[in-house]
């Protein structure tokens, strides 16, 4: 049993959307490992001082071009849901998703898939592995 506060990394989610009216989201399903990334790119302000170039200068900086990105790898669980998905990989089409980090929220907007890997063995399951990227500006809804 995990301890208070702590939450389980397999209800790190991605939900694919299947484009009806009203959407309705599906967990990929497979995944054994995954990870969910937010960053920000940094723009340099430094300037260094003009009266007194000689001066250690200070490095300043804010924030430039937010990243979200999505990675996962597990079994490659053949079904409706996994179709669906293969087809946006395989046009290399946006789609509508929600990414749920348990204990923040969900990110939800359009993403794609930029890296798509089939793997197999003579015997174990063939495995797949896959990076979504945010194709567009994404909405947050903390978790309540």
């Amino acid at each position: 049993m995990a301890s208070v506060g702590q939450v389980l990394g397999r209800t790190l989610l991605i939900k694919i959307g299947d484009g009806a009216d009203p959407e309705v989201f599906s967990n990929l399903c497979g995944l054994k490992t995954r990870s969910f990334n937010l960053s920000a790119g940094e723009v340099d302000t430094t300037i260094p001082d003009c009266a007194n170039p000689g001066n250690v200068v200070q490095k300043t900086s804010r924030p430039g071009i937010a990243n979200r990105t999505f990675t996962g790898s597990g079994a490659y669980v053949a079904g409706a849901n996994m179709s669906a998905f293969m087809t946006h990989v395989i046009n290399a089409t946006a789609f509508n998703a929600q990414v749920i980090v348990p204990g923040l929220g969900t990110f939800a907007g359009t993403w794609f898939v930029t890296d798509f890997t089939a793997s197999g063995d003579v015997e174990p399951n063939m495995e797949f592995s896959a990076t979504f990227t945010a194709g567009d500006t994404l909405t947050f809804t903390p978790e309540v």
